[in-house]
């Protein structure tokens, strides 16, 4: 069963934004470390943000430091990923991913540490 729903995806031109959100659906997101990752065809899976579930860890990939922003509202059981200044590299399914456990308070970017995945939303950025 699917617990995590990403959204926010789209097609966008260079330069552009997009937030991207991940809402549990009968998931406590909000006891969970939350990680973003993005995968472009014939590429393989890489990490692009995570944070704790208390929100005080943060780590970001080298390549989007600066543009993306990681985040998370507990009250509404949702995590967020804010992208400015999109380039057409960035383009690939992004996925939300949870751990929870002794885990969660030390989010990093290597998909094997999550347990739990949503399906992915799509962002594609035209040159």
């Amino acid at each position: 069963q699917v617990q995590l729903v990403e959204s926010g995806g789209g097609s966008v031109q260079a330069g552009g934004s997009l937030r991207l959100s991940c809402a549990g659906s009968g998931y406590a997101i909000s006891s969970a470390g939350i990680g973003w990752f993005r995968q472009a065809p014939g590429k393989e899976r890489e990490g692009v943000a995570a944070i704790s579930a208390g929100g005080t860890r943060i780590v970001y990939a080298d390549s989007v430091k600066g543009r993306f922003t990681i985040s998370r509202d507990n009250a509404k059981n949702t995590a967020y990923l804010q992208m400015i200044s999109l380039k057409p590299e960035d383009t690939a399914m992004y996925y939300c991913a949870a751990v929870k456990g002794w885990r969660a308070g030390s989010p990093n970017l290597e998909p094997g540490t999550y347990t739990d995945w949503g399906q992915g939303t799509q962002v594609t950025v035209s040159s």
